[in-house]
């Protein structure tokens, strides 16, 4: 059927607007030459050159093509094995959580417009972050509600609900992105609610009190709290404050997991559970849908029928989405990429500070970056609140918690990272090589910057006693907690600093030039902060000596059978 024979345009499915440009590769989004402006662009039709009136133009003549340049054929179709180089990325998420998909490439700026006026904005003022900076490290903090909208939602969460914080994630996309980690915030957990501003429908603002001893879905909803006083929540809870955030109810995983053809999952043992509606046969299935929300859904048919069990299969269902997502089935068939992004931005809800289109693609480009395999699924590390007889909520566990946090406020990958190493030798192995002082002539200040107290009187002592460097002294605490021991010098103390890395066995990673500073003696000296990796005095440092506290965890290229 040709462009006429389509009626308007309203008629026309996106999928057929995309084209390929047989001198690119790439497909692109069309608009007619006729067509009525829009924000979704129209289908392409073959329009005729016109001249003024008398005057013939001759045909455009077509360009021969290149030796092993596609041959032009009729356009919207497209090799079976050719692959878009335009830009497309995927943000994932699914079940009661939050999700952005984009797609974007040569030509694709005014669906994207379109999709940007599918998005609900939200103004969490100094919650969050004012802008995305590309070049940095970033927070999301993605929320699934207990909001029912859509048909067939009866069934879940509570009736009549405003929305509470059911299903969190804060997801950390490491500086580098090399990796990312997305730690998952049990509902239960309970959590001191500070004081938010929140912005009304009239624009006017209004501060809601703060709760002390309550559950964390409770940031949300509870009192007309948006979701600024969740980013607020995790904030206090944590010391990871959220940059951005992404929200979407229950209907959202059905309409994407559609768009997608269906996610796989397994199953240890057959499932048959008469509260979620949810049946699946022992091994492996394909679900979407009604069948989707209520694999996520689930509590009674997985471990001890708790929240936290519930979190471990939305963890591996969310592993199974993105694989599915980033598969070349679904990223080299526009017509699933255009479903894929309809459902999941009329999804969704974010602060403002991203509600914009060129943000969302630069985000959406950011986190096309991270490789699966490098993508952590983890939770809070908590045990069950001791002030409770009946066991129903969780408190943070002080011996782990703080140290996951402490982890993702540095920017420290809870998975090995292989291409980053090789990266940082390249860059800092010329910092190990060259002439060694002899150490003592090593001038050098101790300064305690995460290490146990203490720590750096003690390391002196091991410096001064038994490894001759003599011309060092105790410079107390560091302004700034580090994750990593680190050790800065001028460029004409290269030789001292080689000789102190030999020493305390710092990696070129840990070597930074920069400036000296002068010691008691009024002389230029280099500093040695200690960070969280300090093991003790006389104990070799390197880059990779961070013991990652003993967690559950798993990453997005893993398959899993839930039980």
């Amino acid at each position: 059927m040709d462009a006429q024979g389509r009626g308007r345009a309203d008629d026309v499915d996106p999928a057929d607007q995309w084209v390929l440009n047989p001198q690119t590769g790439e497909y692109e989004l069309r608009l007619s030459p006729s067509a009525p402006e829009s924000s979704v662009p129209g289908p392409r039709t073959a329009g005729l050159r016109t001249a003024a009136p008398g005057r013939e133009v001759p045909p455009q003549r077509r360009r021969r093509p290149e030796p092993g340049a596609p041959v032009p054929g009729r356009r919207g179709r497209r090799p079976e094995k050719k692959k878009s180089r335009g830009k497309r990325a995927l943000l994932w998420t699914g079940g009661s959580m939050a999700f952005v998909v984009l797609v974007a490439g040569a030509g694709g700026y005014l669906y994207l417009k379109h999709l940007e006026g599918n998005v609900s904005t939200t103004d969490v003022g100094t919650a969050g972050s004012s802008s995305f900076k590309k070049d940095e490290a970033f927070n999301i903090l993605i929320i699934g509600t207990d909001k029912r909208t859509g048909e067939g939602n009866e069934g879940y969460g509570d009736k009549g609900s405003v929305g509470h914080a059911d299903t969190n994630i804060l997801l950390h996309v490491s500086e580098d992105r090399s990796n990312a980690t997305a730690l998952s915030i049990p509902r239960d957990l309970i959590v001191d609610i500070p004081d938010c501003e929140t912005t009304q429908e009239d624009g006017t603002k209004k501060v809601i009190p703060g709760s002390s001893g309550v559950r964390f879905n409770q940031s949300l909803g509870d009192l007309g709290r948006d979701a600024g006083c969740t980013m607020r929540t995790v904030a206090e809870t944590t010391g990871i404050k959220p940059d951005h955030f992404m929200m979407a109810d229950f209907n959202a995983v059905k309409t994407l997991t559609s768009a997608v053809g269906g996610v796989d999952v397994c199953v240890e043992h057959a499932v048959d559970d008469p509260k979620s509606h949810l049946k699946l046969p022992a091994g492996e299935s394909t679900v979407k849908g009604e069948q989707a929300l209520a694999f996520v859904r689930t509590r009674h048919a997985f471990g001890n029928e708790g929240d936290l069990d519930r979190i471990k299969v939305q963890q591996q269902f969310l592993g199974s989405l993105m694989r599915k997502m980033s598969s070349s089935d679904t990223l080299t068939s526009p017509t699933k990429l255009v479903k894929l992004a309809e459902a999941a931005t009329k999804a969704l809800t974010v602060d403002s500070a991203i509600g914009k289109v060129g943000t969302l693609k630069d985000m959406a480009l950011e986190l096309k970056k991270v490789p699966p395999k490098n993508i952590t699924f983890t939770t809070v590390p908590v045990i069950d609140n001791p002030a409770e007889k009946v066991k129903a909520t969780v408190v943070v566990n002080e011996s782990k918690g703080p140290q996951v946090f402490d982890m993702i406020r540095n920017d420290i990958s809870f998975t090995e990272v292989k291409q980053k190493e090789k990266k940082e030798k390249a860059a800092v192995a010329a910092r190990l090589k060259g002439e060694k002082s002899e150490p003592g002539e090593v001038r050098v200040r101790v300064t305690n910057g995460g290490a146990p107290t203490g720590s750096a009187q003690q390391e002196l002592a091991y410096l001064q006693t038994q490894a001759g460097v003599t011309k060092s002294e105790n410079a107390g605490n560091a302004p700034a907690e580090l994750a990593r021991t680190t050790l800065e010098y001028a460029p004409d103390q290269a030789d001292q600093a080689r000789a102190l890395a030999e020493i305390l066995g710092l990696s070129g990673a840990a070597m930074k030039p920069g400036e000296s500073v002068t010691n008691s003696q009024g002389l230029p000296t280099m500093t040695l902060t200690l960070g969280k990796d300090f093991k003790g005095a006389g104990v070799k440092l390197d880059a990779k000596s961070i013991e990652t506290p003993d967690l559950d965890k798993s990453t997005a290229d893993q398959k899993q059978c839930a039980s």
